[in-house]
């Protein structure tokens, strides 16, 4: 099956999507990285959202810090529990493997955890797509490339692309593991010319920037955040934070973070 295969539609012609990522979970609850709780942070993020009553849940990799299965079931484990209202898609990170996700999320039901990678609303489109490499940096294939070419080029509707490596510098430590082929990828995206906006994960913190004319939004981590701007790989607990995503009947979108020690 190809990476786009599994699609989901969704009827809604505005959208409200949560974002959230690099939750870096153990094989067991009490798990620390940095000293930060990582699966209380998580559980409020999910609270939150669920507060939020959106449309859609994008995790966006890296799920575990320790590489356990067990930690697959963690993040299914609090999914379940948080009752969000609306299911949650995925894409891998560099900590993540893919058989694991499989294995983990099998017997979810998709009103909770969805295979989908190719989504479809009346307005916009949403890809989700596979930077994973053999090392901590990311890859996009050429195969994956050209397929992810072929479904946002099969009709002229805006289309959302999500991936977990950043496609350009950040001008941080994170930069050693950015997307190595980013470039490409953006060009092949804005090529298209029914790509817009790209979300991301992986820096642990806020970032925006633009290639030609798709704007580049970095999500924050669930978790520990990486101080910006640093040559160092230094940590700061900002607290749990994701980002929403408001799409209007006009595919206007408008989009922020939300800092939870804030709210």
């Amino acid at each position: 099956m190809a990476w786009f295969d599994q699609v989901l539609t969704l009827n809604q012609t505005t959208l409200k999507i949560a974002h959230f990522t690099d939750c870096h979970l153990f094989s067991e609850p009490s798990g620390r990285y940095f000293d930060v709780d990582c699966t209380t942070y998580l559980g409020d993020v999910l609270a939150d959202i669920a507060s939020q009553r959106c449309d859609l849940a994008i995790f966006g990799g890296d799920i575990t810090q320790d590489h356990s299965l067990a930690s697959y079931m963690q993040f299914l484990r609090l999914v379940e529990q948080a009752n969000l209202g609306c299911p949650v898609v995925w894409l891998p990170g560099n900590h993540d493997e893919l058989s694991y996700y499989e294995q983990a999320f099998g017997g979810a039901s998709p009103n909770v955890i969805h295979p989908a990678k190719w989504l479809s609303t009346p307005n916009v489109n949403i890809a989700l797509c596979n930077s994973k490499s053999e090392t901590p940096a990311g890859w996009v294939t050429e195969a994956h490339m050209t397929e992810l070419q072929h479904v946002i080029s099969q009709e002229p509707k805006n289309t959302l692309v999500f991936c977990h490596h950043h496609p350009m510098p950040i001008k941080g430590y994170l930069d050693k593991h950015l997307l190595e082929n980013g470039n490409q990828f953006l060009r092949t995206l804005a090529d298209t010319q029914n790509v817009k906006h790209v979300f991301h994960g992986h820096v642990h913190n806020d970032y925006s920037d633009a290639f030609e004319n798709i704007a580049i939004y970095a999500t924050p981590a669930t978790c520990i955040q990486f101080v910006k701007n640093s040559p160092e790989w230094l940590q700061e607990d900002k607290g749990p934070s994701y980002r929403l995503i408001n799409i209007d009947s006009f595919s206007r979108l408008t989009t922020q973070i939300r800092w939870l020690k804030n709210v």
